[in-house]
Parts: C-alpha cells; structure tokens; sequence
C-alpha cells in the first residue's frame, strides 16, 4: 500500500487510477531565488509571475513538512496538475529507520543521512530521464534541504504549514501509517521553517488539496517563465 493511497482521506474527491500520477517507490529501483508566502489571502496563481522569473527557475519539486501535513496528497495533486512524476521519499527509508519510527523513536541526523542522499540521487536521475519530478520529503532541517540542494540545482521546496494539534490529529487517524502520532511533536521540535529560503513556497496545509496543487503548479510553472 503506497502512501498516496494511505492519505488519500485529505483529498477532495476518492483517488481512482484514472486520476492518480506515475509514482516511485522503493520496488523500482544556493542560487538566489523567490520566497513566496502563500495562504487563504495570498497571491492568485495568475499573479505568481510577477514575482517569479525564468532567472530562478525550478527544476524539481520537493513537498516538505512534517508528518500529517499532507505531502503525499498534495505532491499527488501537483504533478496531476503540471504532468510531473511523484517520488515517495517515505519507499526509500531502509528497514531500520522504519523499524525505529515504528517503535515510536525520531530518527536523528545520522539514519536520515542516506536516505537523502538516495533520494537526492533518484531525483537527478529523473531530471536525466527527462522527467518533471515532485518528492515528498519532509526535510525538517535546513541541512537536509541543503544535502537535496546539492544533489539538484534549481531545487524547490513547497512547506505544508500547519499546527502541532492539527498535525497530530491528522496522524492519529492514519491506520496503518508507521509513523505514529506521538513523534509529531519530536518533529516540530526538529523543524527548522524553511522561511526567506530560495525558491521556497510556504502555504497553509489547512486549505484544500485541490487548492494547494493548483497554487504549488501555477509557482513552478512560472518560474520557468510560462
């Protein structure tokens, strides 16, 4: 069961294949830039260009926040809405590190090291294929960010912004998930707000996934000066 189809609940309407995006999982195998706060009043899609330009565009997406922001979903809904590839960060964590969430233990700067390492290769990777990837990845600290940034120039990150208790209720009504409800808030304590970063989009998680993807879709789509 991936987790685009675990978190499935957040979204507008039911998943159904027809609709759902090419998404990759674990059985397949600091340039200047605009800072975007976008929430309920923000900047329309239309008006994104004006503050976007094809000197900072982005090649890839990464969907970044804590666990229960809606990363799964949303990066669903933006590569449904600009015809790019969904990477599930979560497929490549080895063994051990879902072996530790599970047991309810955050993982520390050590056990996420290769896994941003795997997944800042499989991003390349797209980008030589030709492809438009999105990963879901929810790279808490600016060190990780900057560990993806390193493996893919012209990296964005979209932040899921939204409250401990909202993102601890969203956790605890995830059956199935191995990352518990009571590491929410080991992971505010570890979250470092990707706030005045280059090419950086921060949008409030509590609007709706259709909303966010259209937003998350019209930035990118700008900054390559469409």
């Amino acid at each position: 069961m991936t987790m685009l189809y675990r978190c499935c609940s957040l979204r507008r309407t039911a998943c159904n294949e027809r609709d759902t995006p090419k998404t990759t999982t674990r059985t397949g195998t600091a340039q200047a830039g605009p800072y975007v706060r976008w929430t309920k009043t923000a900047l329309s899609p239309d008006e994104v260009s004006n503050v976007t330009t094809a000197k900072t565009a982005i090649s890839a997406l990464v969907v970044m926040g804590v666990s229960g922001c809606g990363k799964s979903v949303v990066g669903a809904e933006i590569a449904l809405n600009s015809g790019g590839r969904l990477i599930e960060g979560d497929a490549f964590h080895p063994p051990a590190n879902i072996e530790k969430m599970s047991a309810g233990t955050p993982l520390n700067d050590e056990d996420r090291a290769g896994w941003l390492t795997r997944l800042g290769e499989e991003v390349a990777a797209a980008l030589r294929n030709g492809e438009r990837p999105i990963l879901t990845c929810s790279s808490l600290k600016l060190i990780y960010r900057e560990r993806l940034r390193e493996a893919v120039p012209g990296l964005g990150f979209v932040f899921l912004e939204l409250s401990k208790e909202v993102a601890t209720d969203r956790c605890a009504h995830r059956p199935g998930h191995f990352m518990p409800a009571s590491l929410v808030d080991s992971q505010f304590a570890t979250l470092e707000p990707p706030h005045g970063e280059p090419r950086t989009l921060v949008v409030d998680a509590t609007q709706s996934v259709d909303t966010i993807g259209k937003q998350a879709a019209a930035w990118w789509k700008a900054s390559l000066g469409n």
